[in-house]
């Protein structure tokens, strides 16, 4: 017994001080849509601010979080927490969402914080998507 306790002490006396188990990162954000028309985006409104093409799986950010939490190039899962004001409809839109890893592509207007904007194909999709809180799972940070 003693043998035993004379091991798990050599093996917690290993571990590096202060270790932890590191997992992905979370976030619980507002999140919007936005499609390539010039009246929701730029005067290139296919082009973002990285430049690369609009596409499903491009998202922007609000700039407080792309100098802290979310830096371009970052890849993120999203999942659907239901409307943002209500909750309801949780999950609605997981399956749309499941299978892609988002990429922080663009940046959002300067009056927005906490906040992520996912590039849709069409106005009528990004309209019925509306307001909705979503969970992300930061699965690489930056470039």
């Amino acid at each position: 017994m003693r043998y035993i306790r004379g091991i798990i002490l050599l093996l917690l006396l290993a571990l590096p001080f202060g270790a932890e188990a590191a997992g992905p990162a979370v976030l619980v954000l507002k999140a919007t849509a936005y499609t390539s028309s010039p009246r929701e985006t730029d005067t290139t409104p296919r082009i973002t601010a990285t430049g690369a093409r609009t596409r499903f799986g491009v998202i922007a950010v609000s700039r407080d979080l792309l100098s802290s939490d979310l830096p371009y190039g970052s890849k993120v899962k999203i999942e659907d927490l239901g409307n943002w004001y209500n909750g309801s409809g949780k999950g609605k839109y997981n399956a749309m969402l499941k299978n892609v890893v988002f990429v922080v592509e663009d940046t959002m207007n300067r009056r927005k914080h906490q906040q992520i904007d996912i590039w849709m194909p069409g106005r009528s999709l990004a309209l019925r998507w509306g307001v909705r809180r979503v969970r992300l799972v930061v699965l690489k940070r930056g470039r």
